[in-house]
């Protein structure tokens, strides 16, 4: 799916009479979105006038939600063959990747995305996106904003940071949650583990249900942002709004370096889906989500960042990259950049599932980087060059 995946519901997974007896437990697609909150500093600024920042909201494909892991391997102790950036040498500490933030689950990792934006020229970061969080975690108090997590709506949290820092842009990755696309993963892999059927049918039909009033909410957490920033002294021109699409966590069908036939996407690949509903998922839900944001960014008058082909190549179980083994290592150029659905969760929570991973958010980072540096008010998609890692991504005007 796209990398609108964000939340995976779990998947208890149970083989046919013919295999071997599996459990899948699946992700939660809510979980798939996660961010952090850099703390700000004692004295106030406004615009143009203290620390330069850029800002990140929304969820987990910009919280930093699985950063935690430098490609997929099938070896579950100790650094899992390198993959596993929690491992101490003695035991896993999570809290090595996402802080603090590794307690409450909204998982801002010390790669995510604008972490991983260098080049900026900003002096300051913050990280508000939280995994799991919807429009409703975005709005604020006032205006039916609701906590999470332990957490105040991202708005709320805004306004504050709008006051410590000279905000030059807000980037916002959100949407996928209230789409439901936990449920859609579970209902994808459960139709491919136990009932040999497709969801991709009654599953459109879901998301045409939801997506109007949804990407009405995405135009409404805009809107909220601008009243936080100009309650803050902002004009409209004093800082800018970038939103974002979802990448595709899975590849084709023709893509996938496994067959559909028997329980490889399962038991090795981490990828239990029909060719039918990859296919789906890869050529017209992630596009459709892609398209409808950018509909939303051009209505409000912000800048778009389609994120729909970041990860082509490098996606769970593709052709063109392969799983970490005691013989060849992490490495950004070949490895896979996003976290796969872990069999049996024998390797961390399953909320990571189905987002990029450390790789993936550098080259988010490196996204996010040319689309602040490039003129102001475009609208561009990104995209990886094969071979290489972050330094290799590049963008393409939207026509």
């Amino acid at each position: 799916m796209s990398g609108s995946l964000l939340p995976l519901a779990r998947v208890h997974a149970r083989s046919r009479a013919r295999c071997r007896r599996q459990v899948l437990t699946a992700v939660t697609v809510a979980s798939l979105l996660g961010v952090g909150l850099a703390a700000a500093p004692p004295a106030s600024a406004s615009p143009g006038n203290g620390p330069t920042a850029i800002v990140s909201m929304g969820d987990s494909y910009i919280s930093g939600e699985a950063g935690r892991w430098r490609g997929n391997s099938l070896d579950n102790s100790g650094s899992r063959n390198g993959t596993d950036r929690a491992w101490t040498g003695t035991t896993y500490d999570p809290t090595l990747v996402y802080g603090d933030t590794a307690v409450n689950g909204c998982d801002r990792s010390d790669s995510a995305e604008v972490n991983s934006a260098t080049g900026t020229g900003v002096q300051a970061v913050v990280n508000l996106a939280c995994s799991g969080a919807t429009t409703a975690n975005v709005f604020r108090s006032v205006a039916g904003g609701q906590p999470y997590k332990g957490e105040t709506p991202q708005a709320d949290r805004l306004a504050s940071v709008a006051g410590s820092y000279d905000v030059k842009a807000v980037t916002l990755s959100i949407g996928g949650n209230d789409l439901g696309f936990g449920a859609i993963i579970q209902k994808c892999a459960e139709d491919y583990i136990l009932w040999y059927s497709y969801c991709y049918d009654d599953q459109q039909t879901v998301v045409d249900s939801k997506i109007d009033a949804v990407m009405a909410d995405v135009g409404k957490s805009i809107d909220e942002i601008r009243t936080v920033m100009s309650a803050a002294g902002y004009g409209s021109g004093s800082y800018r709004i970038i939103l974002q699409s979802y990448p595709s966590p899975i590849p084709r069908g023709t893509e996938n370096r496994y067959s559909q036939s028997g329980w490889s996407r399962v038991s090795t690949g981490g990828c239990p889906f029909w060719n039918k509903d990859s296919d789906w998922a890869r050529d017209s839900l992630v596009p459709q989500i892609a398209s409808r944001l950018r509909q939303v960014a051009t209505d409000k008058g912000v800048e778009f960042l389609d994120l729909s082909d970041m990860l082509q190549g490098r996606e769970v179980c593709a052709k063109a990259s392969s799983l970490v083994t005691s013989t060849q290592p992490p490495s950004a150029t070949s490895s896979e950049w996003a976290r796969w659905i872990d069999s049996n969760e024998t390797q961390g929570p399953v909320q990571e599932s189905m987002h990029p991973n450390y790789y993936g958010q550098l080259a988010q980072g490196r996204c996010l980087t040319l689309a602040y540096t490039a003129t102001p008010g475009s609208q561009h998609t990104c995209h990886n060059t094969p071979g290489t890692g972050a330094s290799g991504m590049y963008l393409t005007a939207m026509p």
